[in-house]
């Protein structure tokens, strides 16, 4: 009864659920940043939607934030430097909710607090024991 109410199996999988969060995660940001990092047109693209909502030199921010977000999605997928990862990521997408994504109220801002809220779990948790963070750790 009592593994019922604390859901120990549960914890025993934590290691792999920090491993689907950081897998989830890293693939949409590579499915989303890749084009723009690739895409001379996409980026050029991501250049004038951060000129429209008024960001500071957009074509320095522009290609600063999607190569920021490819190196973190990297990172994530080997679990490297994940709690750094992670903050990156959170910082990112408060600055796309306080930029753009307010103006589209809850709905359009749900992706982006969903990213917040699961890279700061990956800095607070950590990156689980499929990491090289973890493995770097054992052997120091």
């Amino acid at each position: 009864m009592t593994d019922l109410l604390t859901q120990t199996p549960l914890r025993r999988g934590l290691d792999a659920i920090l491993l689907l969060i950081r897998l989830l995660v890293a693939g949409f940001l590579i499915v989303s940043a890749a084009p723009y990092c690739f895409q001379a047109a996409k980026l050029t693209e991501f250049v004038a939607l951060m000129t429209k909502y008024g960001f500071a030199a957009p074509h320095i921010l522009a290609p600063l934030s999607v190569w920021v977000m490819f190196l973190a999605s990297l990172c994530l997928i080997a679990g490297l430097a994940t709690g750094w990862a992670g903050l990156v990521v959170a910082f990112n997408f408060v600055v796309a909710i306080v930029m753009v994504d307010r103006f589209q109220g809850i709905s359009g801002s749900f992706p982006s607090a969903s990213l917040i809220a699961m890279g700061l779990l990956l800095a607070a948790a950590g990156p689980g024991r499929y990491a090289l963070d973890t493995w770097i750790a054992r052997r120091a």
